[in-house]
């Protein structure tokens, strides 16, 4: 049997409102749990009563991936502000902010010397 190869590249990731999902499918499943319990004795006469709990598990793991979700979104803005601190001070230490600051006084002196000509 021969070995699998993908013949493209994965796309990326969606990146969306990841927080806001995983909070709405929590809600979903508690207000599913609510529902079911003035049922119970139902669901509890035809052995269903696996659906109910199924609900309140969804809900408590709906918790437990928020809490994780809103850690990685943190995680993932104090990544980008860090790299973007980086990137900042990177020129800096090039040399190209003194340079660059050389060449604004340069611009200055030669457009004041235009204007008092």
């Amino acid at each position: 049997m021969a070995k699998w190869t993908p013949k493209h590249e994965a796309p990326e990731p969606l990146e969306g409102p990841i927080v806001a999902t995983i909070t709405g499918g929590t809600i979903l499943w508690f207000v599913l749990f609510l529902v079911q319990v003035p049922f119970y004795g139902w669901f509890d006469d035809r052995d269903l009563t696996w659906w109910v709990w199924t609900c309140l598990a969804g809900a408590g793991l709906g918790l437990i991936g928020i809490w994780y979700v809103r850690g990685r979104d943190a995680a993932l803005k104090r990544h980008a502000a860090e790299q973007a601190a980086a990137e900042a001070a990177a020129p800096a230490a090039d040399g190209t902010a003194e340079q660059a600051a050389e060449q604004a006084a340069d611009g200055k002196q030669s457009s004041a010397e235009g204007a008092g000509a």
